[in-house]
């Protein structure tokens, strides 16, 4: 009698083991639930991530957009990726969090600035029944105008009005810089435009943090430069998963694949092939999610290593 009673327990033991293994499993690996046409959100226990798409944007592929390998090779990678291998398609995707009573809006989009099939972020949070004014916090990885514009809309108005705006110090020292602009020729000032018009009337109230510091509670910025001076990532303590939002580290998914690519939108590119492999190989080590800002749609998932490089793997 014993012995069946010890048999019993082991048996109970070994199924209350089985059970507890397949909820853990199933508490670190979240999905991505579909809220509306565009949103999707991920459920992490102490913060809530919708990832609401900006739309999309193409460009023709040609010899310039990565800077050290052949046209040629890029098309193989692509081909090995299933992809096509004349055109490249880009997704835009904000990301809107839920976190210790705060909802934070991590960039904004291109607003009314961008080209065809952008500018949906406004457009899918309505869809979402989600409020602009309900926006508490801005933060922005850096100052490239398919990240800011959507700050202010064309007649100057900001896009979310009960927002306080974060910003990393080193990018807008960089942007910002007065010296800079007067040494830039005219044909050149492109994006330094772009900044100024979003950035200047907000000079007093814009909060400028040094990249390291816990920007808001729960959330933790990193210094991922190289795309720009200043970008910074954003590591988002969900509580049963934490998420890295790496924002550019990498544009497409492309960059993923092969981190050693140099990107033509990269102002270092050196220091930005470093900063892909430093943040892919933390997010894996540490069973981060990743979200970026050009990553397919969601824009938030999984990596692992490959050879040359590493796989992202979209939730569902």
């Amino acid at each position: 009698m014993t012995m069946m009673r010890s048999t019993g327990l082991a048996k109970w033991g070994f199924i209350g083991a089985v059970v507890t293994a397949l909820m853990a499993g199933c508490a670190s690996a979240p999905r991505a639930t579909p809220v509306a046409e565009g949103v999707s959100r991920v459920e992490l226990g102490k913060a809530s991530v919708t990832m609401i798409s900006d739309g999309h944007g193409s460009r023709a592929l040609d010899d310039k957009f990565v800077r050290n390998a052949t046209l040629a090779d890029v098309q193989a990678t692509l081909k090995e990726m299933g992809r096509p291998t004349d055109q490249l398609s880009i997704d835009y995707n904000t990301l809107l969090v839920d976190i210790g009573g705060q909802r934070v809006l991590f960039d904004t989009g291109n607003g009314e600035f961008g080209g065809a099939g952008s500018g949906k972020l406004l457009e899918n949070m309505k869809r979402a029944g989600i409020d602009p004014a309900s926006v508490n916090a801005v933060v922005i990885s850096h100052f490239h105008g398919d990240h800011i514009n959507g700050l202010r809309n064309k007649a100057g108005q900001v896009v979310f009005p009960n927002a306080k705006i974060y910003v990393p110090a080193p990018e807008w020292a960089w942007w910002m810089d007065d010296a800079r602009y007067a040494a830039t020729p005219e044909a050149g000032r492109g994006g330094l435009n772009t900044a100024r018009r979003v950035f200047a009337p907000l000079a007093a109230s814009a909060i400028r943090f040094e990249p390291g510091q816990e920007v808001l509670p729960g959330v933790r910025s990193i210094a991922a430069y190289g795309h720009t001076p200043g970008h910074t990532a954003f590591l988002i303590d969900g509580g049963e998963r934490k998420l890295l939002y790496w924002a550019d580290t990498t544009n497409v998914d492309l960059f993923v694949r092969r981190p050693d690519y140099a990107v033509m939108f990269d102002m270092d590119a050196d220091m930005a092939r470093a900063t892909r492999y430093r943040m892919a190989d933390m997010a894996i080590a540490e069973n981060l999610l990743v979200a970026g800002y050009h990553l397919t749609g969601p824009g938030v998932g999984t990596l692992k290593k490959l050879d040359k490089g590493y796989d992202f793997t979209p939730l569902h």
